[in-house]
C-alpha cells in the first residue's frame, strides 16, 4: 500500500468530497471549510479545511457563529497536515477544547485476515433493532467509561432511516454482551469506517477485538469497499498494526461547547 497515494485518496473522498451520510444531515462547503450540520444529538463539525494564516481566524469565527446560531455544539477534526501549521493554537484561542489525539489507520481489506476466531462460548450477533442498540451502548459505556446517550440516538436514527449505511455487531458470551462494534459504509468511496470495538475488561486479550475486525472486513469487502479506516486510540493501535493496518496521519478532535465558553466581557 502506497501511503501517500492512500492519504491523498482518503483526503479527497472522506474529507473534501464527503457526502451527506446520515438522516437529516447536511454537508456544505463554505469558503475553505467543509462542514456537516445535523440535528442536536448527532455529530456536527468541520471535516476538512484549507485555510491560510490570513483567513483562518475569520473562518473559525464563522463556524462558531453558524453552529451557535443553531444551538449546536460541534467538533473541528484537525489533521496533522492541515494548514496553517498553528491551526490548533488558533482553535484553542477561540475557545475549543482538544480531545486525545488519534491515529488514522488504514488497511487494504485484501491484506487482512478474515478468519473469525472466537473464544469458546462467544458468538457474534447482528444488531437490527433498539434492543440490540441498547446492549451496544451498555458495552460502550462500560468499556470506555463515558456516557453514550447521544450515540444511542444517532444509531437508532441510522437504523431507522439509513439501515444500509451501517452494520452493527455484538459479541455475546451466553446472554452477556462483552464487545460491540460497527462498520459504516461510505457510499461512493473506497473506504468503510470501523467504530467502537470496545471490549469489557475481563474479556480483553482473548482475540474478540481481532475477530470483530475480521468480521467487519468481510462485510466491507462484500459491499465493494477496498479499504478499512480507523481513528485508533493508543490502546487499539498496536493490535491494528499487527493485523496489517498502517498509520496515515493523526487527528485531534477540537470540541466547541457553547455553554462552556465564557461570554465576552462586554456582552449584555
Amino acid at each position: 500500500m502506497d501511503r501517500d497515494e492512500v492519504l491523498e485518496l482518503f483526503d479527497r473522498q472522506m474529507r473534501r468530497m464527503t457526502c451527506t451520510d446520515g438522516p437529516g444531515a447536511r454537508v456544505e462547503r463554505v469558503g475553505g471549510v467543509v462542514r456537516r450540520t445535523a440535528a442536536d444529538g448527532d455529530w456536527n463539525g468541520v471535516v476538512w479545511s484549507a485555510l491560510e494564516a490570513a483567513t483562518a481566524d475569520a473562518a473559525i469565527a464563522e463556524q462558531v457563529r453558524h453552529f451557535g446560531g443553531l444551538g449546536l455544539d460541534f467538533e473541528w477534526k484537525l489533521y496533522a497536515y492541515d494548514r496553517p501549521g498553528d491551526l490548533g493554537a488558533r482553535l484553542l484561542a477561540a475557545g475549543f477544547t482538544p480531545e486525545p489525539e488519534e491515529t488514522v489507520m488504514v488497511a487494504d481489506v485484501r491484506d487482512l485476515p478474515t478468519d473469525v476466531e472466537l473464544p469458546n462460548g462467544v458468538r457474534l450477533e447482528a444488531v437490527t433493532g433498539p434492543t440490540g442498540v441498547d446492549l451496544m451502548i451498555e458495552v460502550h459505556e462500560q468499556a470506555f467509561g463515558a456516557s453514550a446517550g447521544r450515540l444511542r440516538e444517532q444509531l437508532l436514527a441510522q437504523l431507522a432511516e439509513a439501515p444500509d449505511s451501517i452494520a452493527m455487531t455484538l459479541a455475546l458470551a451466553g446472554d452477556q454482551p462483552v464487545c460491540a462494534a460497527r462498520v459504516e459504509f461510505n457510499p461512493g468511496t473506497d473506504f468503510a469506517g470501523l467504530w467502537g470495538g470496545g471490549t469489557l475488561a475481563p474479556w480483553r486479550g482473548r482475540g474478540i477485538y481481532r475477530a470483530l475486525v475480521a468480521h467487519r472486513a468481510l462485510q466491507a469487502a462484500a459491499r465493494g469497499h477496498r479499504f478499512l479506516q480507523v481513528d485508533a486510540s493508543d490502546q487499539s493501535r498496536p493490535i491494528l498494526q499487527r493485523l496489517g493496518f498502517r498509520a496515515l496521519t493523526t487527528t485531534t478532535p477540537y470540541v466547541y461547547e457553547h455553554s462552556s465558553v465564557p461570554a465576552p466581557a462586554n456582552a449584555s
